[in-house]
């Protein structure tokens, strides 16, 4: 079971403290969703969790190791993080992009091997785009370009996926799709944890939900605890009077 705890972390991005001494633990398997308003702290908080930033005062351990230890090709085959970067237009094939998430396991001057292959196919698989391997990721659809990410982020084969709006810009029909590949991942026992705006996507999938607001935990718990109406008018000012999986959001009347 992949553990990571937050320990009395305080982070200043700007001339504004976000964190100031946020403690929290994540244990896996699982699908943790990270949701707030604009500003909230949300990708903040991910990349930390990733390592490529750094706190101010405080720590974030993997496994009782701290991320600061440790050297980056080890934290990049143990974290497999995923920016919100859906924009991207490479001009590689599919199956080269979803190469690059092999290479924090590959010696300095040595090609992909058999356990590399099968890592890239596996990914390819799992996200069902095996039949745009030979395409180029420039020519492909906003829900191809999110799955073949998404394929990237998985052949590294970590424990933890970290992965920041994943579904930013897709339509309904991908953003379940995308989803539905998380959750899959969560069952075979990978920890996901993934930041939304979708609170109904949150709702339906996650074992687990964070709200944050302006750089605090506001709740944390099951989807049903963490979104009870009291958080959602109090930190987002909507109202879900009949439940996020059937009525949906409305502003207050």
């Amino acid at each position: 079971m992949t553990r990571i705890n937050v320990d009395q972390l305080s982070y200043r991005p700007g001339a504004t403290e976000l964190f100031s001494k946020l403690s929290l633990t994540l244990d896996g398997p699982g699908l943790v969703a990270l949701v707030g308003p604009n500003g909230a702290g949300k990708s903040s908080l991910l990349r930390l969790l990733a390592g490529l930033a750094t706190p101010d005062a405080g720590d974030v351990r993997l496994e009782g190791r701290s991320l600061a230890s440790m050297e980056d090709a080890a934290r990049a085959r143990t974290l497999a993080y995923l920016p919100p970067d859906g924009r991207a237009s490479w001009p590689l094939t599919v199956h080269r992009l979803v190469a690059l998430g092999r290479i924090p396991h590959l010696k300095p001057l040595r090609k992909l091997g058999a356990d590399d292959d099968s890592a890239i196919n596996a990914a390819l698989a799992r996200t069902a785009t095996g039949h745009l391997a030979d395409r180029r990721f420039d020519t492909l659809s906003s829900g191809e370009k999110a799955r073949v990410l998404l394929a990237r982020a998985l052949s590294v084969g970590a424990g933890t996926l970290l992965l920041d709006e994943p579904m930013a810009a897709l339509d309904v029909r991908h953003q379940l799709a995308v989803m539905g590949i998380l959750a899959a991942e969560a069952r075979s026992g990978t920890l996901v944890v993934v930041s939304l705006h979708a609170l109904d996507l949150a709702a339906r999938h996650a074992d687990r939900v964070i709200v944050l607001d302006a750089g605090r935990v506001v709740a944390d718990g099951t989807p049903e605890r963490a979104l009870e109406p009291s958080v959602l008018a109090g930190t987002f000012g909507v109202e879900a009077p009949d439940g996020l999986t059937r009525g949906g959001l409305r502003l207050p009347s």
